[in-house]
């Protein structure tokens, strides 16, 4: 017996009209879409020809509701601490592209959402609210605490950022506290007595990377560097900088910068003024992002491996879905000596 054929401007609008030209439940035609083996072969197939044929697709959010699977992983950048600061930031850019793809490998969608702390309830809304399978989030802000109250009841969330003893949250990052000792010792071993900081110390991450400096200048005998307040925001970043030149020179004779575009930013300042890198002053970043090897001249850095920690995270997070245990993971920064230091 042919199947009934409908006219070419006429669509499916549901299982239930499927099922009827079909000839089968609605039961039936819904694990045949999901390709389930309990279906025989040739009716899947049927039945797939037929939605494919009259235009049918499934609604993907109901069919991830019944199976208790959104298929998304909210990715979250917190910026308690930083309100200025922007997604295009380079950094943000570099870890989100190998998250997504990670997360895509894996079958998943993922919702991004770049977030202002303004209730302390923040984070409970976001994974309390049912659309989400886990939560990846980039960085740890100035928001640990509520992380950490999160993390006690919530699973399936791992974080970029610092690891302190006895934390609840699953965090993935580098050692910021080694690292800033490698850029200072690198300095160091230019010839550099009188270090600076630019960059703020409210997050783990960055405090972390003051302290290591100030740890290799204590093991040289030399005075603790000075911290100089530079925020991630490219709208105050460029003005900030000057102002610290501007007072500072003559006094320091190399800066170790919180990350590589602030870094960038100082060699720029430090050339307007006519002051060489690295002949008159040796320059540090933090993080080798991809264009840190692109700039003239080229900058000395701390690599953090964001491509190896991007798949950790992910991993962790597909581990703690499944319900396994999955502990931080540290990473072991590198010194990338390249011009400015």
């Amino acid at each position: 017996m042919s199947e009934p054929i409908l006219p070419p401007a006429a669509r499916i609008r549901n299982i239930a009209e499927l099922a009827r030209l079909a000839g089968v439940h609605a039961g039936t035609v819904s694990r045949a879409l999901a390709d389930n083996p309990l279906v025989a072969r040739d009716t899947r197939e049927r039945i797939q020809a037929l939605a494919a044929t009259h235009g049918f697709r499934p609604n993907q959010m109901a069919r991830r509701l019944r199976v208790q699977r959104t298929g998304l992983i909210g990715v979250v950048v917190p910026l308690g601490h930083e309100r200025r600061q922007h997604l295009s930031d380079p950094f943000f850019m570099t870890i989100l592209g190998h998250i997504a793809d990670a997360l895509t490998e894996h079958g998943y969608d993922l919702l991004l959402s770049r977030i202002i702390p303004d209730a302390d309830d923040w984070l409970e809304r976001i994974v309390d609210s049912g659309m989400l399978d886990g939560v990846l989030l980039i960085g740890q802000s100035d928001q640990f605490a509520a992380i950490e109250r999160v993390a006690a009841r919530y699973r399936p969330m791992v974080v970029w950022g610092g690891h302190r003893p006895g934390q609840v949250h699953c965090a993935v990052g580098v050692d910021n506290r080694l690292g800033g000792r490698l850029a200072g010792e690198r300095l160091i071993a230019r010839g550099c007595r009188r270090l600076a900081f630019f960059g703020e110390v409210r997050t783990l991450e960055l405090e972390e990377r003051y302290s290591g400096l100030c740890d290799a200048a204590a093991s040289a005998g030399l005075a603790r560097p000075l911290q100089l307040d530079t925020h991630l925001a490219s709208d105050v970043m460029p003005a900030e900088i000057a102002a610290h030149l501007d007072t500072v020179l003559g006094s320091i004779d190399g800066i170790a910068a919180a990350s590589d575009v602030i870094a960038m930013r100082t060699v720029r300042a430090l050339a307007d003024r006519a002051i060489q890198v690295p002949g008159d002053i040796p320059v540090t970043g933090f993080d080798d992002l991809p264009f840190a090897e692109q700039t003239v001249p080229r900058l000395t850095t701390v690599r953090q491996d964001i491509a190896t920690g991007a798949r950790a995270m992910v991993t962790a997070l597909f581990a703690r879905i499944a319900g396994e245990d999955a502990p931080s993971v540290e990473m072991q920064p590198v010194l990338v000596a390249r011009d400015t230091a």
